[in-house]
């Protein structure tokens, strides 16, 4: 997918905001159609919700299947109700929160780690039915460098630290990221 302008960002923006309140409000799924056409092509992302500088919830998805706008609208709701780290959220919460949209590029395998750029790159760890990604910024929030990097991709997915090293196979791919104010 090319990048998107500013207005597309904060047109996902608000349509992932909308998805999230109905869902947490009414318990209603967000039905509206984006006024922008680059949003309509099918598209990978992520949504993160924190809650001050704590991370409250964050699920996507890494193939582009359904319309960027539905990805996105289905993967605020999934964050907020659905990520089993957390509990749901609740509406009095919705007024602390703030959402990061992670448009993401195709994934693309590499066998040359120092390829990786750290703050640049996300990853895609993979072996033996197990993977684990890692969104750029994330190595850059916890001041990682590339092989803490690789080592904690590797342990998301539940693998050892150095299953890069030993038959995994490993994808980068970057991220266009769109910031939202409070609710």
């Amino acid at each position: 997918m090319s990048q998107l302008t500013p207005e597309e960002g904060a047109e996902l923006i608000q349509i992932a905001t909308d998805a999230l309140r109905q869902w947490v409000v009414c318990a209603q799924t967000y039905c509206g159609t984006p006024v922008h056409p680059a949003l309509i092509k099918p598209g990978a992302a992520f949504v993160t919700l924190k809650r001050g500088a704590q991370l409250r919830g964050c699920i996507g998805r890494m193939i582009p299947i359904d319309p960027l706008y539905r990805t996105v609208a289905d993967c605020a709701v999934a964050a907020g109700t659905r990520d089993p780290r957390f509990d749901a959220v609740r509406e009095e919460e919705l007024s602390d929160l703030k959402l990061d949209i992670s448009v993401l590029s195709p994934l693309e395998a590499i066998d040359d780690m120092s390829l990786i750029e750290v703050g640049k790159h996300g990853l895609h760890i993979e072996r033996g039915g197990r993977q684990g990604v890692l969104l750029p910024q994330v190595a850059v929030e916890l001041g990682l460098d590339r092989e803490r990097f690789l080592e904690l991709t590797c342990s998301k997915a539940g693998l050892p630290t150095g299953a890069w090293k030993q038959g995994a196979v490993v994808k980068v791919f970057s991220a266009q990221i769109f910031h939202s104010g409070p609710f």
